[in-house]
């Protein structure tokens, strides 16, 4: 399960600790039905339940990926280099003391977690950092010959949460990454290759473990590549950490042709977006590098359309019985489904 970390929301005020507890209230960006909670402090109380009930069982419950992103105001630079209209604070690199800051939302999750009594091992320091709408600028000057920014940004971040986890002692790992899946650069975003390449040395030894964001897009939206094989071949291209790196896809999904629009109303264009999602399962499943695959989200974000179900409640997609198949398929040792199966 992948946890996502809103510090900009948690944090908007340095004199006070993130409210790790803060009501949430439990609806789809407005959408019914809703049912209020108490934040990642209740997240975490239900997964460390389930994973008790898990153990005792003597099966494997939810493993937990917490990804951080949203720079709070105070924590913020200032405007800089070439950057989208409407730009604000939240996407834009911290300060020193937003450093410190960082790494303190880090010890206050982990002390929660130790509260909790649920088991963190996976973290994520920065939610899509080749994407300016996560972290911006990307580029100093609004060409794509300008080199990234990004990188560097990253690997501050990076580097304070690996000091902070390897303080905290074993069984916390860094999921690196998290790379929203561009094939190409622009003056406003860096692709997989230009990212990867870009990172210090060092930085590409911290972990095992890369993550990247792929969509399933169909008709004439289809992509004429694979943003996984690209991280593949670009940590390869870094030496032996890289050439050794396992890859998650911690976000796929189908809805629209273009993956993120509005989706279309009817059974066939549901269907082909399904068919689009089980082609890239079947590749990845074959792929011995791939260690995980999250579908995103379970409901739909009216935002972002590519849940299992819709945004009420009321429907269920036909790529949900994708999943299920692929997870009973595993769960019994067996190889993939049968392409007739997939997508009613």
């Amino acid at each position: 399960m992948r946890l996502l970390i809103d510090w900009a929301a948690l944090q908007p005020d340095p004199r006070s600790a993130p409210a790790l507890q803060a009501p949430v209230d439990g609806c789809a960006r407005q959408a019914q039905p809703c049912t209020g909670y108490d934040g990642i402090a209740a997240e975490l109380a239900a997964i460390a339940a389930q994973q008790r009930a898990a153990r005792a069982a003597g099966t494997s419950g939810f493993e937990v990926v917490l990804d951080v992103f949203g720079t709070p105001a105070w924590a913020a630079r200032g405007p800089a280099g070439c950057e989208l209209p409407g730009a604000q604070a939240f996407s834009r690199p911290i300060t020193p003391a937003g450093l410190d800051g960082y790494r303190a939302l880090i010890r206050s999750l982990l002390a929660l977690g130790a509260r909790e009594g649920v088991q963190l091992s996976w973290w994520s320091p920065w939610n899509e950092p080749n994407n300016p709408q996560f972290l911006s600028p990307q580029r100093g000057s609004c060409a794509t010959s300008s080199p990234s920014l990004a990188t560097a940004q990253y690997a501050q971040l990076a580097q304070a949460m690996a000091a902070e986890l390897n303080a905290a002692g074993a069984g916390h790992h860094l999921l690196l990454g998290e790379l929203g899946g561009y094939l190409t650069s622009s003056a406003h975003r860096t692709s997989v290759a230009e990212f990867v390449a870009g990172l210090p040395a060092g930085l590409v030894c911290l972990s095992a473990d890369w993550s990247i964001h792929v969509y399933a897009a169909y008709g004439e939206d289809a992509s004429a590549g694979d943003p996984v094989a690209a991280l593949e071949a670009a940590l390869g291209a870094r030496g032996e950490c890289g050439a050794r790196a396992r890859v998650w896809v911690t976000e796929t999904g189908a809805g629209a042709p273009h993956p993120g629009r509005r989706r279309p109303p009817d059974a066939a264009g549901e269907r082909e977006g399904c068919l689009a999602l089980a082609a890239q399962l079947r590749h990845w499943t074959s792929d011995p590098r791939v260690q995980a695959i999250f579908q995103y989200t379970f409901r739909d974000d009216p935002a972002f359309p590519v849940g299992l179900l819709s945004a009420d409640l009321s429907h269920v997609r036909a790529d949900y019985r994708l999943w299920l198949l692929y997870t009973h398929a595993r769960a019994h040792g067996e190889g993939p489904p049968q392409p007739a199966q997939l997508c009613p």
